[in-house]
């Protein structure tokens, strides 16, 4: 027996609507929807969007993407103009001893950190 895949359900926050927006403009795509729940997945990175909204949880949680090229991703969001569009907040790239990353906090308040090997 081995273990497939981790698919952390993730919180919208209070605006649904824009948290499925930023993922899709992020290059996530929609694999499937059921109305307060939503499977993302871009590439072999996959997660649930779920609708709800608790600001200390979501504050607290921090999700590790790895990603081909930090500063490639950094520049794809930026050129969408999405911390502008969307009000996320989104760090530049920066080295910590277990990669290149880039930090963004989503609508909710997630923190997801985009880490290049």
């Amino acid at each position: 027996m081995k273990f497939i895949s981790l698919e952390p359900f993730v919180p919208s926050g209070s605006n649904f609507e824009g948290s499925k927006r930023l993922f899709q403009e992020l290059g996530f795509n929609v694999n499937w929807d059921a109305g307060d729940y939503i499977g993302f997945q871009r590439d072999e990175c996959k997660f649930i969007l779920q609708k709800f909204d608790n600001r200390e949880f979501a504050e607290n949680l921090m999700i590790s993407v790895h990603v081909s090229n930090a500063d490639e991703f950094w520049k794809e969001v930026n050129e969408k103009q999405l911390a502008e569009k969307l009000g996320i907040r989104m760090g530049d790239p920066t080295d910590q001893p277990y990669g290149r990353e880039v930090n963004i906090i989503d609508l909710a308040g997630v923190c997801w950190h985009f880490v290049q090997d």
